[in-house]
Parts: structure tokens; sequence; C-alpha cells
């Protein structure tokens, strides 16, 4: 299996803002520790707070996908951050079409 590049949208619910951008900031370092994990980064848009971008990079998409179904964070925030998600703007799954990619 190949590298797989990941990048999704997530919006929060109005005035859910700090608390989304706290719950998905969790998410985080436990993800960079996974078996598989090459990168894991959360960003917000400077000109839409409550707008979030995460940008990940696995091994394989055996690796992300036991991330997202196994991993006690990812269902904790399922179970308890996703209340304030108020929509995924984009998930779009990645190849390199350059080399070059660090």
């Amino acid at each position: 299996m190949s590298e797989l590049f990941i990048v999704v949208g997530i919006t929060s619910k109005p005035g859910k803002e700090d608390d989304l951008r706290r719950d998905l900031a969790a998410l985080v370092e436990p993800s960079r520790g996974e078996e598989g994990n090459i990168r894991y980064d959360l960003f917000e848009d400077l000109n839409e707070p409550g707008k979030f971008v995460f940008v990940e990079h696995w091994e394989n998409a055996g690796a992300q996908q036991k991330h997202h179904e196994e991993s006690e964070h990812i269902r904790h925030f399922h179970e308890h951050g996703e209340a304030n998600v108020a929509g995924r703007d984009f998930v779009r799954l990645l190849r390199p079409v350059s080399g070059g990619i660090n």
C-alpha cells in the first residue's frame, strides 16, 4: 500500500468555536503517536475563525483506518466533541503529483 494524505475541513457551530478548538486540539498529540502516522496537524482559518483544517499523512490507508475506527481519543471526540460541529466542509484523500513532499 502507498502513503495516504488527507485534508479535512470542519466548521464549528456558532458560539462553539472555543469548545471545538479545544476538542480538536486534544486529538493531535495522541494521533501523532499512533503507529503509521507521519504527520497530523490542525489549523484554523485566519479569515474565518471556527473553520478548522486537519492535514494528515499516514504510511498507508490501513493505518489511517485503524486510527479512525479504533482510537480511543477519536471515539471520545465522536461521543462528546461532535456536538460542536456544524459540518464537514470537505474530506480529501490525496496522492502526490510531484516529488519533494517533506
